[in-house]
């Protein structure tokens, strides 16, 4: 018979408070002095490129190395109001440090990344903001949504003299920001932080607790404003589509995630002694290195292709197998093992890919014990946002967006996670919603 060993307070508060720790450590002046003059200040440089906000960085960065700090901050607002976030979060190896000169030279690129957080930070700490709003336009325009996508819209909006207002169906702003990502990637309630910085602009007001579909339909908002934009996120989860998912044990990365980042105690919370998270991106490595964090003995990341193929970048695969998590490749979950209703194990089908590149099991099976199991695998777009409302064209499991991030629907705009724009990342939604304000803005002229 197998145990099953699901408890909480495994590891001490003073354990639990270090591991919880800030994972990146900011740079200090010095370091970010010599750092910065790595740059090249390239003419025609490929990181502004490979910067989805198209960030001037060797601007941003000379003015570092030259003490001008309020500068550089002012060049990375201008592109990216939640450029302290995407500091922290952005996977700058794919992005701009991947695109950086030095990289191809020496495979040490400049640390962009950390050096964006020294910038945005410092300026940050003075409670200031550089930004002006318009003359009064006179419009409306809802925003839904108070992610990243809709935080960028709606600023970008006041900022051009148009009235936002946000409706957010959760008590906080800033989306998965706040309520998905690692809570030692932004620590100190940096989130919330950045959204009091968003909002210093003014002409933004914010309605919480107000779910699309719910208590807020899409037809009354396009009759009421002059113009709605959509950043609703990606609301539901796949499922594995196995026989008795929903036994006890076996939960949502993104649920769990969510409640260990509201967590006021974090030797409250349950973790199992042996944890297989199932899955291969960026959630995926955040419920597993912060299950061991929590003082899981084992935990084993499961998935079905190769590390070539995880979404999840190798710096974060890395990251994790650091952290004390075994990754398994070539594995897909084919049955739940369970005793007196909770899952006990997961029996494992090997996989291949057929001369033709297509993913196929082998027939050998292997069986991992486990105590709790998370699912991993994907966001989808949750229909019940359009009830009672008409509902804008869907293409591939998201709402289908042209170049100017207008739906199907007149006067409806989306972005974010929700539409195909590209990568679902932060700074991608931040730009979604910078374009998608332009956008409005031009519209409503």
């Amino acid at each position: 018979m197998t145990t099953i060993d699901v408890q909480a307070g495994r590891l001490s508060q003073e354990q639990l408070s270090e591991n919880f720790s800030d994972a990146h450590p900011p740079l200090n002046s010095g370091n970010a002095i010599v750092e910065a003059n790595r740059c090249y200040f390239c003419f025609d440089a490929p990181c502004i490129d490979a910067c989805p906000t198209a960030i001037d960085i060797p601007n941003f960065i000379r003015k570092i190395s030259t003490g001008n700090l309020k500068g550089s901050a002012r060049d990375i607002f201008s592109q990216n109001i939640m450029g302290g976030m995407c500091a922290r979060v952005c996977p700058t190896e794919t992005l701009c440090e991947g695109a950086c000169v030095r990289e191809t030279q020496d495979h040490q690129p400049v640390r962009i990344g950390e050096l964006q957080r020294y910038a945005t930070d410092s300026y940050l700490e003075t409670s200031e903001t550089f930004f002006e709003r318009a003359e009064s336009s006179g419009k409306k325009i809802a925003v839904v949504g108070g992610g990243p996508a809709g935080l960028s819209c709606a600023h970008r909006l006041a900022v051009l003299g148009h009235h936002a207002v946000v409706f957010e169906a959760r008590e906080k702003l800033s989306g998965l920001n706040e309520y998905g990502i690692a809570a030692y990637k932004t620590v100190n309630d940096f989130a919330q932080r950045e959204v009091d910085f968003i909002l210093k602009i003014g002409g933004i007001e914010i309605r919480t607790n107000q779910r699309l579909g719910q208590d807020v339909k899409l037809e009354d908002l396009r009759q009421e404003f002059d113009a709605v934009f959509l950043s609703v996120g990606l609301g539901d989860v796949n499922s594995l589509g196995l026989e008795s998912e929903e036994i006890a044990g076996v939960y949502d990365a993104v649920d769990t995630i969510l409640e260990l980042r509201q967590s006021v105690n974090l030797a409250e919370l349950s973790v199992g002694r042996r944890v297989i998270v199932i899955g291969g991106g960026s959630t995926a490595i955040d419920i597993a290195v912060q299950s061991k964090k929590l003082g899981a003995e084992d935990v084993t990341l499961a998935y079905r292709r190769g590390p070539e193929q995880m979404n999840a970048t190798w710096k974060e695969q890395e990251f994790a197998q650091t952290n004390g998590v075994r990754v398994k490749h070539w594995v897909a979950p084919k049955s739940l093992r369970s005793e007196n209703g909770h899952v006990t194990g997961i029996e494992f089908e090997c996989m291949e890919l057929n001369p033709e590149g297509k993913l196929r099991g082998t027939g050998e099976f292997r069986h991992m014990e486990a105590d709790v199991v998370f699912k991993a695998i994907g966001q989808l777009l949750e229909d019940s946002v359009f009830s009672g409302s008409e509902m804008p064209a869907i293409e591939g499991g998201k709402i289908n967006v042209n170049l100017e991030f207008e739906t199907s629907l007149p006067g409806v705009w989306a972005g974010g996670d929700c539409v195909g724009s590209g990568e679902d990342l932060t700074v991608q939604s931040v730009e979604d919603g910078k374009q998608a304000a332009l956008s409005i803005h031009r519209r409503l002229k």
